[in-house]
């Protein structure tokens, strides 16, 4: 009765006035909140009827009709007229024609239209609500898709009918009895009982939307992911493959989020004809797979451990399956730690060559790698400190096995002079002990073993002089640059390997490098000086271009460097950049090494980055002429080409074509297109791929991909 009371008490007192406005903090399990224009008030039978824009507040329900009629001895509330109820969890329901308890918990309601969440809807004859928590529709239409105003009586893209339909608020899922699916109106597919989380759902296990292809190597294939929520912090997908020529694929990944960090495995495994490492049938069946995992842990606001792990089963699983065209899988251990401007970091490194010239026993283990470095506050002049300590054990089953220990110490100073000139002088300190086991000398002697050590003072200035003029909103600079670097000459004694400083290559980015070298195990040596002239033009609203040429002199040539690395003879090729970004639709890069003997371009590397989003187009091409391979070896020259371009039209289809081409005598490596169409409720997708790979163990192939995703059904 007390309910009852608050209805009444309520709707008499809305008669005073056209509207309430209730503070929050006053609404509770027994308040109503109630406006409307007119309420009128019948004693002999109990009945209140409140009309005119009526709104009552109840629990976190609101109740919205043109009239609302309350019977005090039926707790039977009536409401007609454009009903909208909004439960406390957002969705939204619309009707005629609504009957409700006094609590709006449970009752019938006529020809009614749920709005949820993700712009979906629900449509049925009629619902019946209980226990405030499901409603129970019969002649149910779902879908998220949005109806033109032009085609308001056709069917949207697609729909699922159904003779029963049951939204559990609670459990947060849509069950369906005898439903169809529809696209267009036309039937498609018919189940007799369908479930799926409702749109406000952000996670739950269940099936993904399946992947459907066709390849030269796989056949006609198809992938069938299932999502497995086990946790707030973790999951897991599953999610094979079956092939027609290669039996089923077995996928998944792991994903869990820890206090301190996070962790992930993803792999799979097959079960099918087994093959040498070229890649040919080898007669009987074996296992196949791959293994991949990466993690990292935070310790404390200085120190993270973690690990990547790359595995597989042979050389051409990976590649012969599409999922990896790596030529080299690292796994790793490693500690780090950041503080202040100073990094210590422990690693350790195993490696598996897929070459098929790869040799298990000289592939090396790297463990330890410790590295330590140390960069001091500066001073009240601006100078600082540097000690940087490496610690190196690599070792092989066959070949060069190297243990290193180097340190450096190192001193810097900037000086800026009135007139605008900055000097910085740098002065430092190297010692650097081996010790090697078979390391090959060459020139028919036989493999050396022992101590050996090296001690590399290192010395030099630097000037830059940037000149800058304002003119309007954009800013001209012009910096000429010059470094002059002395150490001993040589420094590389022929029994220390080098390891870690093959990949080798000059450009305009290490031009003013006192070290070239990527690595420790090769110095650079001699008096040689650094010179170059820096260019730009930058704009207010972020646009730029920027031009840099320089070149290098050296005393005294080195033999450290090869023939066509650049760095040869006295005087090196000349390098540089262009870049162009007026704004941010037009992004121009160009990359050049320039012979100093006769102009000729030894390497050209251009990027060329056109329109937004929406109609971009990129392109990127490199020639390199015999290129420096381990820093003394050369290959013949590469020329490659690649093209992407992504239309997007009509704002719901785009088609993203891409071309990779080898100039230099290749071919075409591949190319393809994707043609996707998406809207507010449906994502498909096609691609179609050739790709001219020929190696041992790969041959080429035509990959077709298609998916097609119904937004908020899973």
């Amino acid at each position: 009765m007390a309910f009852h009371r608050a209805w009444l008490s309520l709707l008499a007192g809305a008669a005073l006035v056209l509207w309430w406005h209730w503070p929050a903090h006053a609404v509770d399990d027994h308040v109503i909140i109630m406006q409307a224009d007119e309420v009128r008030y019948d004693d002999i039978n109990g009945i209140a009827t409140a009309t005119g824009s009526v709104e009552f507040v109840h629990q976190g329900r609101i109740l919205q009709a043109d009239t609302v009629t309350y019977n005090e001895s039926a707790d039977l509330v009536i409401a007609s007229g454009n009903v909208v109820l909004v439960e406390p969890t957002g969705e939204v329901l619309f009707s005629d024609y609504a009957e409700l308890t006094g609590d709006m918990r449970e009752g019938l309601i006529g020809q009614i239209q749920i709005l949820l969440g993700e712009n979906a809807r629900l449509m049925a004859n009629g619902g019946r609500r209980t226990d405030g928590r499901i409603t129970e529709m019969s002649r149910a239409v779902y879908s998220p898709c949005e109806l033109c105003e032009d085609s308001l009586n056709h069917a949207p893209f697609w729909q699922v009918k159904a003779r029963r339909v049951v939204h559990d608020q609670l459990l947060q899922d849509l069950i369906y009895y005898d439903a169809t699916l529809e696209l267009f109106g036309i039937p498609i597919a018919y189940t007799p009982y369908l479930r799926h989380p409702d749109p406000s759902v952000e996670r739950r296990s269940g099936f993904l939307t399946p992947q459907y292809g066709s390849s030269s190597v796989l056949g006609y294939n198809v992938q069938i992911p299932y999502y497995f929520n086990l946790a707030p912090n973790r999951d897991a997908t599953f999610a094979p493959i079956v092939t027609e020529e290669e039996g089923i694929i077995l996928m998944g990944e792991y994903r869990e989020r820890t206090e301190t960090g996070n962790f992930l495995f993803d792999g799979s495994v097959t079960y099918t004809d087994a093959r040498s490492n070229t890649g040919e049938k080898a007669g009987g069946m074996e296992e196949r797979w791959y293994l991949k995992g990466e993690g990292l842990w935070q310790h404390d606001p200085t120190w993270q451990y973690g690990f990547d792990l790359y595995r597989s089963s042979d050389d051409t699983y990976l590649s012969s399956y599409n999922f990896d065209g790596a030529d080299t899988l690292t796994s790793d251990l490693y500690v780090e730690g950041f503080r202040g401007r100073s990094y210590a970091s422990a690693f350790g490194y195993v490696f598996q060559g897929l070459r098929p010239d790869d040799d298990p026993g000289e592939i090396p283990v790297v463990a330890p790698l410790l590295n330590h470095n140390l960069v001091t506050n500066p001073d009240s002049d601006g100078a600082y400190f540097t000690l940087d300590t490496n610690v190196l054990a690599l070792t092989r089953n066959d070949g060069t096995d190297s243990r290193r220990f180097s340190t450096e110490l190192g001193w810097e100073r900037p000086f800026l002079t009135d007139g605008g000139h900055l000097f910085t002088y740098r002065a430092s300190l190297r010692a650097d002990a081996y010790q090697v086991n078979h390391v090959v000398v060459g020139n028919g002697r036989p493999e050396e073993s022992g101590f050996v050590g090296r001690i590399v003072p290192t010395t030099s200035l630097e000037w830059h002089y940037p000149l800058v003029r304002e003119s309007g909103t954009v800013q001209q600079l012009v910096e000429p640059i010059v470094m002059a670097v002395l150490s001993p000459n040589g420094g590389n004694p022929e029994r220390i390997p080098n390891e870690d400083s093959q990949d080798f290559e000059f450009d305009e980015i290490n031009l003013f490098n006192t070290n070239r070298f990527p690595g420790l195990d090769r110095v650079e040596g001699g008096l040689r000086l650094n010179y170059g002239l820096r260019m730009g033009v930058f704009g207010e609203s972020g646009g730029r271009s920027e031009f840099l040429i320089g070149q290098s002199w050296r005393e005294k040539n080195d033999d450290t460097f090869g023939p066509q690395s650049g760095l040869d003879g006295h005087f090196s090729n000349y390098v540089g950049r262009v870049l162009v970004s007026p704004v941010s639709e037009v992004d121009l890069l160009y990359r050049f090494r320039i012979s100093n003997e006769d102009l000729s371009f030894r390497r050209s590397e251009f990027a060329l980055g056109l329109g937004p989003d929406d109609l971009r187009l990129n392109l990127s091409y490199v020639r390199l002429e015999d290129v420096a391979e381990n820093v003394v070896d050369t290959t013949d020259s590469r020329e490659q080409f690649t093209l992407n371009a992504r239309v997007g039209f009509f704002d719901k289809w785009t088609v993203a074509a891409d071309w990779h081409e080898d100039l230099s005598g290749g071919g075409t490596i591949s190319y393809g297109g994707q043609l996707t169409y998406e809207n507010e409720c449906i994502v498909i997708t096609g691609r179609g791929e050739r790709r001219f790979t020929d190696d041992i163990g790969i041959d080429p192939e035509t990959v077709i991909l298609f998916t097609i995703q119904l937004k908020t059904l899973g």
